[in-house]
């Protein structure tokens, strides 16, 4: 018996020292190629891909396909109303199990003015200097020692062609010391994400047999602020409701009839009230109903390391709003806000004129135990509670005439929100691989802030789907300078390798 525990102490000693070994040789591997990686990951970046240049689109849609086909891949171009989607595929079994990797080619429209380069499409290498500013290097530099810290500027940098370029290296690493893959492979890249995925949601009917796989991974948005390896459960959804309430029906001078025309703003600042209270909490009947954060759901929120204060110090606010004890206990509760607000006078300069039409601009963030229309409907009554005739349309000159307080809505139920439980088979093995890979657990967000614009694909094709972000937090997504860390891409590739070669 002891000699059959020296043998099996030994054989596991043998495994562990095997395993450190390959995930050393992976570190090792990624350094030597990093100053190609760098250079691909600028290539594609280099080519426009705002979704409004179809032109420039497919001159990406040329790019990826050429990169994917040398890896063996299987190549369609799926036709929609819009641009295409490009998907491809690799089948290593039949009987396998297949996860469908959602990533996007797409990136959002710039302004060169206000980007402190001279081409948002011209990739830069910039370093930080010692009094915390960024400083243009020459691309030379990568064929040396590269500082984890640079960064590489440029639109689609980091959202999300270096999540792409990622999954593309872990793919020809395994090619090149030919690893086989583990499950049958489905890759879709979205070409109009920046402008709601019109042309993808598409082809969910059409092509629903073509995308159905066993689970979805979606490799877009930003890890966590500490840029440790981060698994993200869901995203909350969004609903709208534009409100508009009437006056005179004519603009009104206020010296004339101050004190007599009503100002609909007002009437608007005392709805609008009404819907909160001063703590910050939304007051409308209801809203928060079928919400429930048991202890394990608490435990699973207190490990993600935020720091509350340090949050509110950035965002230069002295006191958060009660609806949760933490920033990501805020984040498992349905929102309202008031996004715009506007009367009829929208020209240059001011006039004292008493409006006659005032219009507030809603949105509503949905979690998994919401839904839009119904959070809608709560919205509508609470208004109605307040005196108000609630109308779809303008009022006619006869109900203005009867009702002291009427206001129109325009509602729309948008996406409902989507989350996978954690515990479930495809949230353990991510955990667990991402775990051994890294020697600790990642950071596992519940629920994270804002709308995936896929996620009606995640209904129709009834598939579980986890968001696996890799690029930094701070790349000024959506935003002049935009960027990616480079310690951000060789951790990615990182964690593609370790999901490629995952065991399901």
């Amino acid at each position: 018996m002891k000699k059959q525990y020296q043998i099996l102490h030994c054989l596991l000693l043998c495994f562990c020292a095997n395993t450190l070994l390959a995930q050393i040789q992976w570190d090792e591997k990624i350094q030597q190629e990093l100053p190609a990686i760098l250079k691909k990951h600028r290539e594609l970046v280099s080519i426009p891909n705002v979704a409004s240049d179809e032109p420039n689109m497919m001159k990406n849609v040329a790019w990826v396909t050429d990169a994917f086909e040398k890896l063996d891949f299987t190549v369609s171009i799926l036709k929609t109303s819009t641009l295409p989607v490009f998907f491809a595929e690799k089948q290593v079994n039949p009987t396998a199990k297949t996860i469908l990797f959602y990533l996007h080619l797409d990136g959002q429209a710039v302004n060169p003015q206000k980007w402190n380069q001279n081409d948002p499409f011209q990739p830069v290498l910039k370093k930080h200097t010692e009094n915390g500013d960024w400083e243009t290097i020459d691309w030379s530099n990568i064929e040396g020692n590269i500082d984890p810290n640079w960064r590489v500027f440029g639109r689609a940098a980091a959202d999300d062609k270096a999540p792409i370029i990622m999954m593309l290296t872990a793919l020809d690493f395994l090619r090149k010391q030919q690893q086989n893959l583990q499950y049958n492979i489905k890759i879709v890249l979205d070409l109009q994400e920046e402008t709601r995925s019109k042309g993808f949601l598409s082809t969910l009917k059409k092509y629903k047999e073509t995308y159905a796989a066993d689970y979805l991974i979606i490799m877009d948005g930003p890890a966590h602020p500490t840029n440790k390896p981060t698994l993200t459960f869901g995203c909350r959804g969004i609903a709208t409701m534009n409100i508009s309430i009437y006056g005179a029906k004519l603009p009104q001078h206020s010296g004339h009839y101050g004190n007599y025309a009503p100002n609909p703003v007002f009437s608007m600042s005392h709805l609008l009230a009404s819907m909160k209270d001063a703590s910050g909490k939304v007051s409308i009947e209801g809203f928060y109903d079928g919400i429930d954060l048991n202890a394990e759901t608490q435990q699973l929120l207190a490990q993600v390391p935020d720091d509350n204060a340090e949050i509110q110090e950035n965002l230069g606010i002295a006191k958060a709003d009660n609806v949760g004890k933490t920033y990501q206990e805020a984040l498992q509760y349905p929102s309202l806000n008031v996004r715009h607000i506007e009367t009829s006078w929208k020209g240059p300069g001011l006039k004292t004129i008493i409006p006659e039409i005032i219009t507030a601009y809603l949105d509503v963030r949905l979690v998994k135990e919401t839904d839009g229309i119904v959070q809608l409907e709560k919205i509508k009554k609470h208004i109605e509670k307040q005196g108000y005739l609630v109308l779809f349309r303008e009022p006619t000159a006869a109900e203005r005439l009867k009702h002291p307080k009427i206001a129109s809505i325009k509602t729309n139920p948008g996406v409902n929100a989507f989350r996978t439980d954690i515990n479930s088979f495809i949230g353990t093995k991510l955990r667990e691989t991402i775990a051994n890979e890294f020697g600790a657990p990642p950071i596992m967000i519940r629920t994270m802030g804002g709308t995936v614009p896929i996620t009606p694909a995640i209904q129709v094709l009834d598939i579980p789907a986890i968001i696996v972000p890799m690029v930094n937090m701070d790349n000024n997504q959506h935003n002049p300078n935009e960027n990616i860390r480079i310690g951000n891409i060789t951790q990615g590739i990182k964690m593609c390798l370790a999901i490629l070669t995952m065991k399901l």
